[in-house]
């Protein structure tokens, strides 16, 4: 299936709430467990407020609809957050994204990284975190000053700080699991 093929089906399964396509081929995803829900809505509600704070054109919005560079014609994924600081349009796919964010469950994580791979082909994009929804861990991933991406991501634990440059972000990786079992006292 082509990505406009794509974009104009209407699947069999009413059921599924989203789908990828992956290399041609329409694959559905699975709903996030609760962690995964709490981790999303509390790291986009933290990003939002930052980039209000700071008067920034920059925008956030949730598994937003993304096309990587390679394959372009056969590929259409979802992260679960994305930033961007290009207008909004009106568009299928969320224009030039700078962040993308996957929140990564223990069930698809070869999933996951695959995705994260193709959004690595995409020139806009500076910075990849991949949280993690068993522990408190993530990995990010950025790209360096000329213009190659690292060949492993820096792991941050539960006492450190994610620091996200594409959008001037500070914030203890905890703060991201209030809302879940993982988080402490």
């Amino acid at each position: 299936m082509t990505l406009d093929e794509f974009l104009k089906w209407e699947p069999a399964e009413p059921s599924v709430r989203s789908w990828q396509l992956i290399d041609g081929e329409p694959v559905a995803m699975a709903p996030g467990s609760d962690a995964h829900g709490a981790i999303q809505a509390e790291l986009a509600a933290l990003l939002r407020n930052h980039l209000l704070d700071r008067g920034s054109p920059c925008r956030v919005a949730t598994e937003p609809g993304i096309v990587p560079r390679l394959r372009a014609n056969r590929n259409y994924r979802i992260p679960d957050i994305g930033v961007t600081c290009a207008p909004p349009s009106a568009a299928v796919m969320f224009p030039e994204p700078v962040l993308l964010i996957e929140i990564l469950p223990p069930s698809n994580e070869v999933e996951t990284w695959a995705n994260v791979w193709t959004y690595a082909s995409i020139p806009s994009v500076i910075e990849i975190l991949v949280v993690h929804s068993t522990r408190v861990v993530a990995e990010l991933l950025r790209r360096e000053a000329n213009g190659q991406w690292p060949g492993e991501p820096v792991v941050l634990g539960s006492d450190d700080l994610i620091t996200l440059t594409s959008v001037d972000f500070k914030m203890p990786l905890r703060s991201i699991y209030r809302t879940t079992v993982l988080a402490t006292p």
